[in-house]
């Protein structure tokens, strides 16, 4: 897509530090990270969300997430990672990318994105199971 910023990103028209490169996707550093190390793993063809990502390359592409979790760990020397993707709502760039954010217990961030909240009653969790069971067909 020729207006989309991890399209121009993958295709090398665009600057990013790489830190991973294959046939289907390329992972770099965000340029607004959350602390040092925070990287973007993004397909190279153009997919705006995860359900729209190819079933075939689904494991290719959560198999790099996998591994850059433990690098990104381990590089930067981090007690563990968060990763996360979105999905339309707070997505930044229209194009799947998954962050994969180092961490260290008393890093400063704390509910990074969810107030947490709890269901009125037993049965409004079982009407939003049964809600996404049908929607699952």
């Amino acid at each position: 897509m020729a207006t989309c910023l991890f399209c121009a990103i993958t295709a090398g028209d665009e600057p990013a530090v790489t830190v991973y490169a294959d046939d289907l996707l390329v992972a770099f550093l965000d340029i607004r990270p959350l602390f040092p190390g925070h990287v973007l793993v993004a397909p190279r063809r153009h997919v705006v969300t995860l359900p729209d990502l190819p079933a075939e390359q689904i494991g290719a592409y959560f198999g790099v997430v996998q591994r850059l979790s433990a690098a990104v760990r381990t590089g930067m020397d981090a007690q563990g990672t968060f990763v996360a993707i979105n999905n339309v709502v707070s997505q930044s760039v229209p194009h799947l990318h998954t962050h994969v954010v180092p961490r260290t217990k008393g890093d400063g961030l704390k509910g990074f994105f969810w107030p947490r909240t709890k269901y009125a009653t037993p049965d409004d969790a079982e009407k939003a199971a049964a809600a996404i069971r049908e929607a699952l067909g």
